[in-house]
Formats: structure tokens, sequence, C-alpha cells
């Protein structure tokens, strides 16, 4: 072909792509819903590359400026979205209609190193994940999780130990790295029935590779982009959103899963997954649903969601508390006045303390570990209050940073104010505007085991040590990686021992 032949055919091309963009993005304007400036072919993906200091920054700008408040039209590369941020909405795609919103966005990752993905319990739809919800949600029950509790208290006592152990020699001590071994500590024992050790070695395997796992630079980003909005790409390339070291978790539980199956019970959360697949009937669709490599894909998940989320709120509690001196004594007063009542640190005591549970709520309402949360239209749906109808496939993301800062639902937005959530105030909190974990029937199945994990670790460092804000340290910068809101640079923090013994 000559040249005038290849420049046409490149101009036919490049119109026909242009045309077929602009068919796409005008998806919302032909339904009347406002929408926030975009780019011609990548739609208002550019933004999370744009942003500073994260993802969520885009999403408040929609939330603010362009009706997401109520709900706006996005667009994540060429595929429609729809941001909704209506309190009154939200209660009924959450609740009252979740029967049309019953899956979270499908996720039908094409390569072979991704595919455990698609047996997560947090991306299964329909049945199976109903089915699979109904068979894991009895492995979280108030008793299962009690327990646990003593496994977690010696996991907290380490914790402890060790960074007044830093303390006694370095000027600060960075939490958030501390933390992150104790929740990794916390996952090994209570999930899997293993060891890690992470204090006593800190080049522990176990910690690391959760440490590189979770590292999040630009090229992952690309990556989960590509291919969760463009599979058939990702597919030919060949791209991989699970970081090499998920092979070191996946050959660790397959370990286990082996050894469980040949009587070496530990009593924990895989074990109790298995004793629920021998109780099934052995030709039932449910017991399928737990075969070998869903148990695999479940404990990778619990790796996933309770590793970088509790670490994170764990360093913003401290951190918080540090800022606000007065609250954390009024805590520590609270913890006290406990241990004299119950003799110690119980589940119960810890669990039924009223001023600790308010500064964890306020602390997710100020650092939700998830941004936004995203839920897929099943049915045809007419939005109540509106002309507006839902296709099925249409993904729903809900604001939840925007959400927890507007100052019409929380005065002073940006300070930490735990009294809101005192059981006098929780009356004025307007409902489905505080969702850290979720809503409704899609809302975190272990919801209750990470506040617990959470409580005790914080508790022995409260009763342990005054934490004030090292200098230099006052303020901390945040990204957003694998999908988690987290401090960018740690959480450096001065300890104090409040008493000799604990003076090491």
């Amino acid at each position: 072909m000559g040249v005038e032949t290849w420049l046409l055919l490149v101009s036919v091309v490049v119109l026909a792509a242009w045309a077929y963009s602009r068919w796409r993005l005008s998806y919302w304007s032909s339904r009347g819903v406002p929408t926030p400036p975009f780019h011609q072919f990548l739609g208002h993906t550019y933004k999370a590359f744009k942003a500073s200091p994260g993802a969520w920054v885009f999403a408040e700008e929609a939330y603010t400026k362009y009706g997401g408040s109520s709900f706006c039209g996005i667009y994540e590369i060429l595929t429609p979205v729809l941001m909704i941020g209506d309190p009154d909405i939200l209660k009924h795609i959450f609740v009252k209609d979740f029967d049309h919103f019953t899956d979270r966005r499908t996720i039908k990752l094409p390569n072979e190193p991704d595919k455990l993905m698609n047996d997560m319990l947090s991306v299964k739809a329909g049945e199976d994940w109903k089915n699979l919800r109904n068979i894991m949600s009895p492995t979280f029950t108030s008793g299962k999780i009690r327990g646990m509790f003593p496994l977690i208290c010696d996991n907290a006592d380490v914790l402890v130990s060790f960074s007044l152990k830093q303390a006694a020699t370095q000027p600060y001590v960075d939490l958030k790295d501390n933390f992150g071994r104790f929740t990794m500590d916390t996952i090994a024992i209570c999930a899997f029935g293993i060891e890690c050790n992470s204090f006593e070695d800190e080049n522990a395997e176990f910690a690391n590779a959760a440490s590189k796992f979770f590292a999040f630079p630009i090229t992952k980003v690309i990556k989960m982009i590509v291919s969760l909005n463009l599979p058939t790409l990702s597919k030919i390339l060949n791209l991989s959103i699970i970081p090499s070291e998920a092979k070191f978790f996946k050959d660790v539980i397959e370990e286990t899963i082996a050894a469980r199956l040949k009587g070496h019970s530990r009593g924990d959360f895989l074990d109790l997954l298995i004793e629920t697949r021998a109780s099934l009937d052995s030709s039932s669709n449910k017991r399928k649903l737990l075969d070998n490599r869903s148990l695999l894909a479940q404990g990778v998940m619990f790796l996933i969601a309770g590793y970088d989320t509790t670490a994170s709120t764990l360093a913003f509690s401290s951190y918080l508390l540090a800022k606000n001196p007065k609250e954390q004594q009024r805590l520590r007063q609270e913890l006290q006045e406990m241990v004299q009542n119950h003799g110690d640190i119980t589940y119960q005591g810890i669990m039924e303390s009223k001023f600790f549970d308010a500064c964890l709520m306020e602390t997710l309402r100020l650092y939700p570990p998830l941004p936004q949360v995203d839920r897929m239209c099943t049915k045809t749906y007419k939005m109540c209050g509106s002309d507006l109808v839902l296709s099925p496939g249409t993904i729903v993301v809900v604001p939840v940073w925007s959400l927890h800062h507007d100052p019409r639902y929380w005065p002073e937005p940006e300070q930490f104010r735990p009294d809101r959530f005192m059981s006098e105030n929780r009356g004025n909190i307007k409902q489905f505007t505080h969702i850290p974990f979720g809503m409704g029937p899609r809302n975190c199945l272990a919801m209750r085991f990470a506040l617990m994990e959470t409580k005790v670790a914080l508790a022995k460092m409260i009763l342990a040590a005054d934490l004030q804000l090292a200098p230099g340290y006052e303020e901390i910068e945040l990204e957003f990686g694998f999908g988690v809101i987290r401090p960018k640079k740690g959480v450096k923090l001065a300890l104090t021992p409040l008493n000799e013994e604990c003076d090491m």
C-alpha cells in the first residue's frame, strides 16, 4: 500500500476511535446527569494520576463541585460509573433495594497469577456470594472471636515491649511499622496457626513479604487500571496485578491446608473453614464453593483485607491520640477503670468501653480504610426521587472519604471529636454518613474481629506509655495504595513509659 493509503487507514482508525469515545462519553449527558470535565479518551481515570495526595481528591472534587453529594456521572476510561453521595439514596442501595445491588463490581482477571482473586468472597457474585457468605459467617461469631482473644493479647504484649525497647534508645518510634508487624503476627496465628515472630526477627520472611506485597509504585497502579478496565489488553500484555510476593503466601497457605487435612488442627480460621466444609453434603454446591482453591483464596483475602487496613487504623488512632493529649488521658482513665473492674484487659471489658469505641469510630471517620466502596446494579433500577434508570451492570461508587468529611453532617469535620460517637450524641449522626466497613448484607464480614484486634493493641499501648508527637513529625502525609488510605511515611511518636515495669 502507498503512503496515501496508509494515511487514509490511520485517519479512519483515529476518527473511528474518536467517534466511539465521544459516543461512550456522552452516556451521562444524554441522561441529564451532571459530569465533571473529562479527557476525550481516558475519561476521569487520568485524574487519579494528577491528584495529590491521592485518588480520593478527584472524588472529593466530583462530590463538592459536580453534584456527587447527590449523584453525578464519572468515567473510568470509557466506562460510565455513577457516584452517589446522598445518604437517603444510599439507604436504598445498601439495604432497602439490596436485591438490585447484590454484587460488587465484577472482577474476572484473565491472567493465571490473578485468577485466585476471582474465588475470594469479596468478589463473588449472585448465589455463589450468598452461599459462600453463609458458609463463612459462623467463623466470625462472637464466640469464635473471643476464643482468639488470648492469642491477640500475647501478640499485643510483644508489640508494647518491643516499642518501649525502641523508645529507650531512639528519639521516636515508627508505630506504623510496629503495628504492621503486630497485625501480620496476628493474622498468621489466628488465620493460619503460624507463629512468624516478626518482632524477634526483624527480617522475618512473613513480615517482609507483606511489606513488599503492599508497596504500591506507579507501575502497579497502571497495571491495576488496565486489568480492571481493559481485560483483553491485559491478557495480551500478560499483566498481573497480584504482586510476585503473593506466591510466598500462596505456598504457605497451601502447605498449611495440606497439614490440616492430615489432622494437624490448630483451631484457627483455616480450621474453622475446613470443619465447615466437612459438615456439608459432599455433593452440594456449597461444598464445591469451599474446595482447596477456595480455601486458599479466602486465606489470601484475609491477609489482603486485614493487614494494611488494621495497621493503618492503629497508626492513625495513635497519631490522633498523641495530637490530642486530653482525649488520650480520658481514654487511659477509662481503660484503667476497666482493668480495676475486671482485673485485666478482658474481651467483655474492652468491647464495652464506650469512649474507646468512640475514639476508634472517630478515627475511622477521619481516616476510613477505603476512600470509596462500590456496588453493581444487577437488575433494572429506577433511582428513588429521580427519573434516572440504571441498567444491569452499572457500577455505583460511594465516596466514603467525602461523606466522612462533609460539614453538613459533621461540624468541624477535620477535628478529632470522639464525643460525636458517645451514646448521647449518636442520635445526631445521619444514617449512611459513617460507613468505614460498608453497610448492608455486603458489609465487612470480619468487622468485629478487626475492631477487637485494634482495641487490644491500642489499649495495651495506651496503658503502658504516654504517646507524644515527635518533633518534626507533627503532621502526616497520606497515600493511597492497594485501595487503602495509609500514612505515607509512617507515624513517628515519642513514647514515655508510665511505670517502671514497662521501662524495658
